[in-house]
């Protein structure tokens, strides 16, 4: 029997509701991505959680696993350009945004990890949603998300990587390790870090009055 949803007087079946979830909305650099996906009544996920609670190893084995049972998914990128522009938040909420207008079959509802929603102007789409607190680690089809979305950004970062070399990309995945602080320090930033983030910008330094003699 399907599993259904009640919202606001409606419902909604598990074949019907998208998870949403994103990776790396707190590193220095490389994009926010999201990941969106619907999964079926019945699947074969094995060890499907937070991605942040698994290893590499499952997550990649999922990865492919998750693409091919999905009723549907979809991955977007909003790009440390994009960040710098609009705010890591508003940011989220595109890439989150071209996750579900991704996906081959548009959802009749969404499910959001975290406590808000992506608001109506960058959804571009009427879809009711609702927000998970800690929904990656309770919701399958938000855990599905936060697979895609880490995953994928984590190739991608390795890819970048031999693009922008000398900033250990490949290793910390762009977020704010002492060697990458450092390697910030001593390159400058490249075309992937965020430049409105605090240990990317350059700091202020502080005026020195001349000497009068």
């Amino acid at each position: 029997m399907a599993q259904v949803l009640l919202f606001g007087g409606r419902s909604f079946e598990a074949h019907e509701i998208a998870g949403v979830d994103e990776a790396g909305r707190g590193c220095l650099a490389g994009p926010v991505v999201a990941g969106a996906c619907i999964l079926p009544v019945e699947y074969d996920l094995p060890w499907l959680n937070d991605s942040k609670q698994l290893s590499e190893a499952r997550r990649e084995t999922l990865y492919p696993l998750i693409r091919e049972q999905a009723v549907a998914w979809g991955v977007g990128v909003a790009w440390p350009w994009e960040i710098d522009a609009i705010n890591i938040l508003q940011a989220t909420f595109r890439a989150m945004s071209r996750a579900v207008r991704a996906m081959k079959v548009e959802p009749r509802f969404l499910r959001i990890d975290g406590d808000k929603l992506i608001p109506r102007h960058a959804l571009q789409l009427d879809i009711p949603q609702e927000f998970v607190i800690k929904g990656d680690g309770s919701v399958p089809a938000i855990s599905a998300a936060s697979v895609l979305a880490k995953t994928f950004r984590d190739r991608l970062m390795v890819r970048l990587a031999r693009r922008y070399p000398g900033y250990g990309l490949e290793s910390h995945m762009g977020y704010g390790t002492k060697a990458h602080v450092e390697a910030i320090r001593t390159l400058g930033p490249c075309r992937l870090h965020r430049l409105t983030f605090k240990k990317v910008k350059p700091e202020d330094k502080p005026q020195v009055q001349a000497s009068l003699f």
